[in-house]
């Protein structure tokens, strides 16, 4: 028998107006997402809420019997952007994600446990022991790795204590950058970028010269052209040591595929059956060992244990 994962809505790697995150968590509230991730982990100058406002926000979902955690940004490049790392870290409530090597040395010296997110480099075991001891409670597995990476890694580890989360759904975060693509995209200077990301509410599109989606522009950050899905292998990610499946949030969809993940994970044959029934845009390859771009059926064996 396959345990039975919990499901975690990951931060919002978007530029959403206030009320599009309102709407949005307020539906996560009535869902039956076990973990909530809050807060920019993309750009600083996203600031329709701030580090209090997701405080306030982590605490009514937490009143609706959420996890909250807090997540903080990837890439910082400021003193100033430290400070409101330093605030999310200290909030004295939530759990925190850090997204940044900088993060962890403030949660350390502030002697708290800890989660760290798929930007965060952690390859081997000895990198996860090391991190474990500085208080790392919970990793998310780099999203360039898969099935047989992630079960060496727990082997060689041999933590018990600690809680694995892989990321199930949604556009992968690629690569972040000190220039902003979607400034660029419209012919603007970074430092007077207009808050343009407000205007693509799912990043922009790059599509090869054949048409097929390649790479999203999301201000700094760059994401797979297609939404990795991989739910219809959840029962697999179970079995590598998953124990927490992410779902990154897109303007359209994300709650309806966790519900029906939800509803399979209940025993509903009918929900099960339309898991596996993907869109025609979406890739899982990393997981099986195949270029990140591929999709694969949920049986395929990864390439590793073809050797």
């Amino acid at each position: 028998m396959n345990r039975t994962p919990r499901l975690a809505v990951g931060p919002c790697q978007y530029f959403w107006s206030r009320d599009r995150v309102d709407a949005f968590y307020a539906e996560v509230a009535d869902s039956r997402a076990d973990i909530v991730y809050l807060g920019e982990t993309v750009c600083a100058k996203r600031r329709e809420l701030r580090p209090d406002d997701w405080i306030a926000l982590g605490r009514e979902l937490a009143a609706a019997g959420k996890e909250v955690v807090l997540s903080t940004l990837t890439l910082i490049e400021a003193r100033s952007q430290m400070g409101v790392v330093r605030r999310l870290c200290g909030n004295g409530e939530f759990l925190v994600e850090a997204n940044d090597v900088a993060a962890i040395q403030v949660l350390h010296e502030l002697g708290l446990p800890f989660a760290t997110g798929p930007s965060v480099n952690i390859y081997n075991a000895a990198t996860l022991r090391h991190y474990h001891r500085l208080g790392l409670r919970r990793w998310v597995l780099p999203v360039e790795l898969g099935r047989e990476a992630l079960t060496d890694v727990l082997t060689e580890a041999r933590l018990p204590g600690i809680e694995t989360e892989v990321f199930a759904h949604g556009r992968l975060p690629l690569a972040w950058s000190a220039r902003c693509y979607t400034a660029r995209y419209h012919d603007l200077p970074k430092d007077q970028c207009e808050l343009r990301c407000l205007d693509h509410p799912a990043g922009i599109t790059v599509a090869t010269r054949e048409g097929e989606e390649f790479l999203t522009l999301n201000g700094i950050q760059t994401q797979s052209g297609q939404v990795c899905d991989l739910v219809p292998a959840w029962s697999d990610l179970v079995v590598a040591g998953a124990d927490i499946l992410r779902f990154s949030p897109l303007p359209e969809g994300t709650l309806e595929r966790l519900r029906t993940l939800r509803r399979a994970l209940d025993g509903d044959s009918a929900a099960d059956a339309a898991l596996g029934r993907q869109a025609a845009a979406t890739c899982n390859g990393y997981w099986f060992g195949l270029p990140g771009m591929a999709a694969a059926a949920p049986g395929h064996t990864p390439l590793e244990r073809r050797r």
